[in-house]
């Protein structure tokens, strides 16, 4: 057995890779947690608390009022929202009614939104009155299938005095929001109204989200995460972290919830043991940090580009970061000086793991408390078999040591793309979750990835995918010809360099490039590097090439 699953001979005394998981749905970990610690507080929005007493019954009252609008198994519902307590409360009432949540990130532009509107069949949306939010999703309503839209108001989960103020000196960033019957508050969602029934939810078969992802390919598709996915990885990785103290933990939230890894880890992962989320719309140093030492964090889920922001402040040594027990980094590489230097800071254990959307998301993980192995993301979580294979025949499974394509096995693994059925057969071979990554495993079990998705871009986390980029920039009536690449960055890991032909007579600079793109790519999409050229590299039958520009810039850089 070891000569397949070699990371039993290394594996972390007090886990059992072997341990029996089986799914539930997955409004099941909020009901235990309620019923377990009905006063605990589980929110802490922007100083505003809400216990679980407090979020069972606006979650139930989400599902009565969701289910009023028509919503029940097969029903799309999407939440275009940043992290609020709004996003949790609808998140786990439309579960509770047996429909599907289907993320929208508050990057997207509106063509993007679109697309993935009538891609998953979406005819419910949730977003807030914020300027950023909802005139980007009216107007991709008028073009989309999406019949209501449900409207929050910030005001309502702020603490006073910030609920009488926000109103009052932050007009300019509040929407006018139309009344008229597609339109619904969340006020009136959550209204008393005569409770949802229950519903019979089969966890391996039901749907609980759509999580779109660009897979291998750049085209966007939604994976089809079960219950028993998203339940059963929660499960892998409490097993894997058995420190966690059920009813004491508080988890910094700054990871966006509609973001895979943020909705596991950081909002039901929490929710499973009882803990409170420091909940933050957004990602500010200051704000963060201030935080930390109030509000005193013992768990900080983020990506490098957080934890480098930290270490490089100013003044760090004014706050105190020693509440903090593990951190876990994903999304991009984690550079070995970057976790050195927080776990002095901070005195935690700062772990870096894998996963993919396809797998509700994670795979691996470095053990928790121990040194792990530089440049590697772990072993396989509990349950979860790595595998090897030749890239040309996936049939072949490679030895330890030997570079090939990752392949990943387990019950977080996905159902399958939505409507994709094409797509799903090439990913998913003999039950085994082809990645595209290129890695290999050393005799321990310990996976080291050499290269990620061919093309794809790693932004802060974000997948970027140069085609998008691409699209938006030949939109520009002066371009003739566009390449798009990653180029490494300090900062976010990877940033977006854009090659461009102009047309002939045509002038244009980058300022004015960007303005243009502003409304056409998503801020993480954005190239931060532009070049322009009097030629771009072909292939011999005339097609544009990239690997002559990506060995450009890595000579650059030697």
């Amino acid at each position: 057995m070891t000569d397949l699953h070699p990371w039993l001979n290394a594996y972390p005394d007090h886990v059992s890779w072997e341990a029996e998981l089986s799914g539930r749905p997955v409004s099941a970990l909020l009901d235990d947690s309620v019923a377990r610690f009905p006063t605990h507080e589980c929110m802490d929005f922007l100083g505003k608390t809400y216990t679980y007493a407090e979020l069972g019954e606006l979650v139930e009252r989400a599902a009565a009022g969701f289910r009023s609008l028509g919503v029940e198994k097969g029903v799309k519902v999407g939440l275009f929202l940043p992290n609020c307590p709004q996003f949790v409360i609808a998140y786990f009432g439309v579960l509770r009614t047996g429909g599907t949540v289907v993320n929208y990130s508050p990057l997207y532009a509106e063509e993007d939104l679109v697309r993935q509107i009538e891609d998953s069949g979406t005819t419910i949306m949730v977003t807030l009155s914020l300027k950023a939010l909802y005139p980007k999703m009216a107007s991709a309503m008028k073009k989309s299938g999406v019949r209501k839209l449900v409207v929050g108001d910030l005001q309502d989960v702020l603490p006073f005095p910030k609920n009488f103020l926000f109103p009052l000196f932050k007009r300019a960033e509040i929407a006018d929001v139309a009344d008229d019957d597609t339109h619904v508050t969340f006020r009136e969602l959550v209204a008393p109204r005569a409770p949802c029934p229950p519903v019979d939810i089969q966890p391996e078969q039901d749907i609980a989200v759509l999580q779109y992802t660009g897979g291998t390919t750049g085209v966007s598709k939604g994976a089809m995460l079960t219950h028993a996915n998203i339940y059963t990885n929660i499960q892998q990785a409490l097993l894997w972290n058995q420190e966690v103290e059920r009813g004491e933990e508080r988890m910094m939230g700054v990871l966006p919830f509609f973001h895979v890894f943020a909705m596991t880890v950081v909002m039901g992962l929490t929710l499973a043991v009882g803990g409170s989320i420091v909940m933050h719309p957004r990602f500010e140093l200051e704000a963060v940090l201030k935080d930390i030492v109030k509000k005193k964090p013992t768990l900080f889920p983020g990506v490098p580009t957080m934890y480098m922001a930290i270490i490089n402040h100013p003044k760090i040594g004014r706050f105190d970061l020693t509440s903090i027990k593990t951190c876990m980094a994903g999304g991009a590489p984690l550079p070995m000086e970057v976790k050195q230097r927080f776990e002095k800071l901070s005195g935690c254990s700062l772990v870096e793991g894998y996963g993919l959307t396809e797998c509700s998301p994670m795979a691996t993980a470095n053990p928790i408390g121990a040194p792990g192995k530089e440049g590697s993301v772990g072993m396989p979580l509990p349950a979860t078999t790595i595998t090897i294979v030749d890239k040309e025949d996936p049939q072949t499974l490679l030895p330890l040591g030997q570079a090939g394509e990752i392949c990943i096995s387990g019950p977080q693994v996905m159902m399958g793309y939505w409507g994709r059925e094409e797509a799903t057969a090439e990913t998913i071979v003999e039950g085994r979750l082809r990645t595209g990554d290129v890695g290999y495993l050393d005799e321990e079990g310990y996976l080291f990835i050499i290269d990620r998705m061919k093309d794809l871009i790693l932004v802060s986390g974000f997948n970027v995918f140069p085609r998008n980029v691409e699209e938006g920039i030949y939109r520009h009536p002066e371009v003739d010809e566009v390449t798009v690449i990653g180029v490494p960055d300090d900062y976010t890991g990877e940033a977006v360099k854009a090659f461009i032909k102009l047309k002939d007579g045509s002038s244009l600079d980058a300022d004015e490039l960007r303005a243009f793109l502003k409304d056409k790519v998503g801020r993480h999409e954005m190239p931060k590097h532009i070049e322009f050229r009097d030629e771009l590299p072909k292939t011999m039958i005339g097609k544009l090439s990239k690997k002559e520009l990506v060995a450009e810039e890595a000579a650059r850089r030697a």
